[in-house]
This record gives structure tokens, sequence and C-alpha cells, in this order.
């Protein structure tokens, strides 16, 4: 490429350190500086960005988010939402929750009830309630329930229950209602509490209004980590119902039951949860592309970009919780907390696998006041490959799923679907393809592009308490990397298992993995080896060429 220019030894560090270099370099070379200008460091796309741009993980545990946020309750009170709007989004909503639970839900008949005083739930809530619920129950009052390492509740502002990890709501009906007391106590001395830290627990707390979404968690998480932990949670909401309708649910009556709207919906936040305790996606708030020859990943990409209709706004081709392509029409970006919500969503059921979906979703980044429709279905039985294309027409199925006919009829054409095959046989790169003997494991992101990588986990972290404990780590120097307070950009942890290094510029973030037998100018080495393979390989870890219709 014109663009690529090798400067030679320009990125070596003389004195052995990772302190920047005097200047900056804005030509993409075979290995960045520390000062290169984001953009240039290896991932970065080289035609634009398919996710919103963010300045990272501060970005996204920001305390105001938007619209939904910007205004307090009384301020929104009296302003509902255009009957024809309510309308439509109801319609979506009973949609939805018949393909979640197989009953569908009349949201106007449900607030009907609740304004007529019939506090009592109908048979079909009931039995929706009690057989869709999705999880079993823990006594609450039993050890095993207390030694959860994490737990999350939300509430409503009236301190209803809406959600508990672990254990019925109903039992837990008193505890959040101490919780809530204790947000209302400081909210009437003119202040807000954000978390409690005492005996080893950290107990943080969101407010987003009309909920409270609180976590007590002994981890080596920062708060600011397990609040963004607890924002995940809060799009997940939003994503099933819509800020407009969660908000008007709300205006009509304050101490609404709300998991009569999100019955059905427990295993989907369950499985949420899971994703983030083992996926480093959410901590680094970035997406993690399956390793494919560019030749290969190009062409899936101009086959999605073909096989478009006039109302799609994305196309996302993924597997597992890897992304393989996206094409999205132009000047309409993605935030990577949606398309993490689009995982989650594909990875809880396994109903997608027998055909064809037409499903009402809402993206609460790109826009949290109404829905999207997805036709979500895999391409083969036995590939592991779903394609996902997002709508505005919630007429438009027919329409839609002959894209995706038109998109594998492309995909035969070009002859890569051998090539899609053998890529899904190794969804992971092993650490040895680096060739740094003492490199363990590493987790390498782009900040301009939104995009991570980091190979398989192996050895010695094979048990699945080893793998937490690594993430747990990782999320140690991330916290320490991105403390509010005092951030730090290189970070040098040795411990009695493995030694670790974390390094953040304005373009890249990088978190590496040891031997504990190494010494921290062998890592420091290892550094330089490794971004240079970074930069070799990127056009097979990233979407380096983002297209759009």
């Amino acid at each position: 490429m014109a663009a690529d220019v090798h400067k030679k030894k320009s990125w070596e560090v003389p004195n052995g350190s990772l302190a920047p270099g005097d200047g900056q370099h804005t030509e993409r070379s075979e290995s960045p500086t520390p000062g290169l200008a984001q953009g240039t460091e290896p991932g970065a796309g080289q035609e634009g960005a398919m996710f919103v741009h963010t300045r990272s993980y501060e970005d996204l545990t920001s305390p105001e988010d938007g619209a939904a946020v910007a205004r307090s309750p009384e301020e929104r009170r009296g302003e509902p939402a255009e009957p024809s709007s309510m309308e439509q989004i109801s319609k979506d909503f009973s949609e939805l929750s018949t393909q979640l639970t197989g009953m569908a839900l009349d949201l106007d008949e449900e607030m009907r009830a609740g304004k007529e005083g019939k506090l009592e739930p109908s048979p079909q809530t009931a039995r929706r309630d009690s057989v869709l619920s999705g999880k079993e129950e823990e006594d609450v009052t039993m050890d095993a329930w207390r030694s959860h390492r994490k737990h999350v509740f939300v509430l409503s502002e009236a301190g209803k229950p809406v959600y508990s990890r672990y254990g019925s709501e109903e039992a837990l009906s008193s505890t959040m209602g101490v919780m809530m007391a204790l947000v209302s106590f400081l909210e009437a001395e003119k202040n807000a509490i954000r978390s409690i830290h005492a005996d080893g627990y950290k107990v943080v707390f969101v407010r987003r209004s009309p909920l409270v979404l609180v976590a007590v968690a002994r981890t080596r998480q920062s708060e600011q980590e397990i609040a963004h932990e607890l924002l995940y949670i809060y799009y997940q909401i939003l994503s099933l119902l819509t800020w407009t309708q969660l908000n008007h649910i709300f205006q009509q009556k304050q101490n609404y039951d709300l998991r009569r709207l999100l019955a059905g919906s427990e295993r989907i936040t369950d499985n949420l949860l899971d994703l983030m305790a083992h996926d480093p996606s959410f901590l680094m708030g970035a997406v993690r592309c399956l390793p494919l020859a560019a030749s290969v990943r190009d062409a899936v990409s101009s086959s999605l970009q073909q096989a478009k209709a006039k109302s799609l706004v994305f196309s996302i081709l993924l597997s597992g919780n890897q992304l393989v392509s996206l094409v999205r029409k132009k000047d309409q970006f993605l935030h990577p907390i949606d398309l993490h919500l689009l995982f989650n969503l594909i990875s809880s059921s396994s109903s997608f696998r027998e055909g064809e979906a037409w499903t009402p979703i809402c993206l609460p980044k790109f826009n949290s006041s109404g829905f999207f429709h997805a036709h979500i279905s895999y391409l083969e039985q036995e590939m592991d490959l779903c394609l996902l294309l997002v709508s505005t027409d919630r007429e438009d199925f027919f329409t839609v799923s002959d894209c995706k006919r038109r998109f594998q009829e492309r995909l035969r054409r070009r002859g890569v679907q051998h090539a899609l095959h053998e890529a899904l046989r190794t969804p992971f790169y092993s650490v040895a393809q680096v060739g740094i003997p003492d490199l363990r494991h590493f987790i390498y992101k782009s900040k301009s592009s939104g995009l991570f990588t980091s190979p398989e986990i192996e050895a010695p972290y094979v048990q699945e308490e080893e793998k937490e404990r690594l993430l747990g780590l990782y999320q140690y120097l991330h916290s320490r990397a991105h403390n509010s307070s005092r951030p730090l950009k290189n970070i040098y942890f040795t411990g009695p298992r493995e030694n670790l290094l974390a390094w953040v510029t304005n373009a890249f973030e990088l978190y590496v993995c040891y031997s504990p037998l190494g010494t921290k100018a062998g890592a420091i080495n290892a550094v330089n080896k490794l971004m240079k393979w970074i930069r070799k390989e990127e056009d097979r870890l990233f979407i380096l060429t983002p297209q759009t219709y």
C-alpha cells in the first residue's frame, strides 16, 4: 500500500523503556511508536471506522448518556410519547414478548389493569412468570447464596424488584427496599451514592431513571468497571423495552412491577452476566474479529454489500462472539455496546438455529426510542455462522430474507465457503505463532477501529478458575490504567505465577502476560516483537477496509 511506510528501527526504544518518543509519526509503519497518532496503529481501519468513535473505557462509563438521562424524571413528567409512536412500540414489544415467552402480552391491557388497581396477576401472567422465569431460585438465607462473588440487583425508583442474578426477587424485596432507601436518603441531602467499600466488598450503585442498578462484588474489578457492567444490564433492559416505553410505563404508574413485562428475558440477562465474567470484549469496550485471510473477508464483505435492501441499516456476519464482517449504511455507525447486546441475544437462544427469525430489537446506543427489526438466521446447520440483517421496516421480512438468499448465492459464486469452513475449525490462534518463548497471552486493542485481538487462552490457564484468575489480573491492570483520579500509561506487575505488563497510549491498549521467570527488560523487548507481529498479521486479525451500502 502507498500509505505503508517502513521507518527502519524508528520504533525501537534504545533505553529499554516504554516512554514516548520525541516526535509523532502519522504514517503507518511496521510497528508503532508510543506517540503514534490515533488511526495509524495496527488494526486501525484504513477507510474509516465501523463503530461510533469513543474515548474507549471513559466514554462508555460517562455519567451522561444522551437524552435518556439528560433530564430528571420531574422534568420529563408530563411529556408523553406521541400516541402513534407508542402504539407502534407496543405492537413491536408484543411481538418480542411472544418470541421470548411463547405467549402474547398486551402492554395496553397491562397498563389498564395497573391503573384500575388490579394488582393480582392473571392466570396467563402467573403461568408465564412461574414457568418461563428460566432460572433456578436459590434460598437467600443460605451460605451458598452469600458465597457468590458478585450479585446484581435491579429495582425501580419505587423500590420494586426488577431483577436479581441469584435468588428470588420476592425474597429480596426488603433488601432492595433498603438499597432504595440509601439512594433516596442521600438524594434528600442533595448528594448521590456511588459506592460502599467494606470488608473486601464493593457495593456499586448506578442510577438510570426510572431504574436503580446495584452490584455487590468481591472481585479485582474497580468501582468504574463494575458500574460499566451495570450499564450493560441497563442497556440490555432497554434493548427489550426501549427507553420511550420504559419511561412511559413509569409515568403512568410509578410502582409498576416491571417483571411482568420482562418475564422470559431473565436468561438473556443471566447470559450477559456470564459473558462479562469470561469475555474480555466487555472489559475492553471493543469487538474481536474472527481470524480470516484478508481476501476471504473482503469477498464476504463485498457479497454482503451487494445483497442490500432499501430498509437495511446494518448487515452483520458473526461466529460465536467474534465478528466476521459488518456492512453499514453510509453515515450510520454502530456502537460496540449494541453489537455486544446482539451477540448476547443470539448466544442466549438456540431457537435461531431452527430457521429464519424476524424479531424486534432496540439498539439503545444507536436509538433508544424505538425498535428495529432484525432478520436472524444461520447460513447452514453445520456452520457456526449467523447472519443479522437489521432493518427499519417491520413489514420487510420477505425482502430482507431475499437479501440472505442473494448473499449466500454470491458466496457460492466467489468460492469462499470452503475458506470459511477452514477458518471456523480454528476460530482462535495460538500464542506460539508469535514466536516469543516467555509470552503466555495478550490483549491488544486498536482504539480508532474499536477492534481487539487476543490468542486462545492456553496452558497453564486450562482450568476455568485459572482463566478467571487471568481475566481478573487483566481487570486489575485495566482499572489501574483507567483510574479516574490517577490514570497510568505503563504498568509492570510481578506475581508468583506470572508477570504482566500494561501499555496504554492514545492509539492503542496492550496487556501482556509472561512467564514469572522473565525480566522487565526482556518483557519490553518482547513487546516490540509482539507489536511487529500484530502489524504483520493485522489484515488477518482486523477489518481494515469496512464496507458501506
